[in-house]
């Protein structure tokens, strides 16, 4: 049940109808940018032996390929964001389609080291991109009763992309086993949603609140009606018009809309740092995105199968084991979408937070008692990683991109969630290059318990620095954050 406060109050109730069938659709075309950002991350996990054998790279050369990829993601967010602000998120995200389809084709016939890792910061700067722009633009479409649904279905397809390269990685990787260029296909597959998410987007139209944020109330008027009952969108108009209508002169909007993208992140920038409460609130966010990368899980989805051979399992077996946390992602995303808009954001991190700790904690423990030779030790270590993974996915996963593209301000939202989502891409980075030199120089036991130590500490963030953002309308949040009002509720 949604919470009613007095700024939402106002707004006339939200109804069935047509509208409710366009946003649905709306909502599954930008999702594919989710489900290319889930395949491309996915891919690598099964396609590392192959391409490692094919073109001669030794350990740390696999390292760099998969990591280029998540630290061009990190760009990919930060200017996307920006990009966003300035030329809209419907046509940001039709380039990123375009990007997408040329870092697939690139990785596909590549070859060599260098084109390799140039096609995969292709990819990189287009999920870079999409896990910015797609989260704003459906959250800024959503009603706020059910924008914690809406928002969260981006990450609900991020976890079907990376399921699908799982089970098509074992499918193919068994069936084609004595091809050497196996994993060719592979990335293959990458280019064929990129072509649905191009001409979806063409039939998109733009974000009602960028609109008006570029001072064009009635075509915002005219996106909001296609999508709300015809009072709702005229309620919904006339608040953004009075928001936009209080800020002070010279803050980002309408008017600056020639400006470069330099310059117009440099506005933002000197926003941000113009009010105390602007730069807590993305401290916040950059807390929030770097914590839920801190837990680990891009270590499981990027080396699952490395992680299952350590444990005792031969390749083959290990690259069908590795479906079944792919499997649970999908279950526990589906279960987040229904928690959304029902748990407050802040109990769900808790929640999360609390069971993924213990999750390292049982696997180290785990890892440290039961023989290397013991029959049941991969099996057991599986099931464990699998829970993780469930606990992760269900709790923590869909609930950080959701709250990552609630939190900020209009008048620098694009750009806020790129610095956040910038930051959560570094330190993903960062353990996609170390993840295997950590496992090789501490063992499975010491990485997991390291990473319980990390979620402990994160546990502690989520309890004292979080405000609760769940049952508010975007613009109500964006008072009180500017006056730090959100902060002492």
């Amino acid at each position: 049940m949604v919470r009613e406060t007095s700024e939402t109050a106002q707004l006339p109730p939200l109804t069935v109808g047509p509208h409710t069938r366009r946003l649905g659709v709306m909502a599954i075309v930008a999702t594919f940018g989710g489900l290319l950002f889930g395949y491309d991350t996915g891919v690598i996990n099964g396609a590392q032996s192959s391409m490692a054998a094919e073109l001669a790279l030794d350990d740390f050369a696999v390292g760099v390929v998969t990591s280029s990829l998540v630290f061009a993601a990190a760009f990919g967010a930060l200017f996307g964001g920006s990009l966003a602000d300035r030329i809209g998120r419907r046509r940001t995200i039709i380039a990123l389609a375009v990007l997408f389809f040329a870092g697939s084709i690139c990785v596909t016939v590549a070859p060599g080291f260098a084109v390799l890792v140039f096609g995969r910061i292709l990819l990189g700067l287009a999920v870079g991109g999409a896990s910015t722009v797609v989260p704003v633009f459906l959250a800024e479409l959503a009603p706020y009763e059910i924008r914690g649904s809406l928002a969260g279905r981006n990450e609900m397809m991020i976890v079907v992309g990376q399921l699908a390269a799982f089970v098509i990685n074992a499918i193919i990787g068994n069936l084609l086993s004595d091809f050497g260029g196996v994993w060719r296909v592979m990335f293959a597959v990458c280019a064929i949603p990129a072509v649905f998410l191009f001409i979806g987007m063409l039939r998109m139209p733009e974000s009602p609140r960028w609109l008006m944020r570029r001072g064009d109330s009635a075509a915002a008027l005219a996106v909001l009606q296609r999508i709300r009952p015809l009072d709702r969108a005229e309620a919904e108009v006339k608040q953004l018009e009075q928001l936009l209508g209080s800020r002070e002169p010279g803050e980002l909007g309408g008017a600056q809309a020639g400006a470069s993208q330099g310059q117009e992140t440099l506005r933002g920038l000197r926003l941000i740092a113009s009010n105390k409460w602007f730069v807590r609130i993305l401290l916040v966010g950059i807390g929030v995105g770097v914590a839920q990368q801190l837990t680990g899980i891009n270590s499981i989805m990027y080396y699952g199968t490395s992680v299952l051979e350590e444990a005792g399992f031969s390749h083959s077996t290990a690259l069908i084991g590795n479906i079944a946390p792919g499997v649970i992602a999908v279950i526990g995303a589906f279960i987040a979408l229904y928690m959304m808009d029902r748990w407050d954001r802040r109990k769900t991190f808790i929640t999360g937070f609390t069971l993924t700790t213990i999750s390292h904690v049982v696997i180290g423990v785990a890892s440290l008692t039961v023989p290397e030779d013991a029959v049941i030790r991969p099996y057991l270590i599986l099931a464990l990683v699998v829970f993780f993974v469930g606990s992760m996915q269900t709790f923590l996963n869909v609930v950080t991109w959701v709250y990552i593209s609630e939190i900020f301000p209009l008048r620098f939202r694009g750009l806020g969630v790129g610095i956040a989502i910038f930051c959560h891409w570094i330190m993903n980075g960062v353990l996609a290059l170390f993840f295997p030199s950590l496992i090789a120089a501490t063992g499975l036991t010491t990485t997991f318990f390291l990473f319980a130590g990390v979620g402990a500490l994160a546990l502690l963030f989520m309890a004292t620095c979080v405000p609760e953002t769940r049952g508010r309308t975007l613009e109500s949040m964006e008072a009180d954050i500017t006056s730090g009002a959100i902060f002492q509720k």
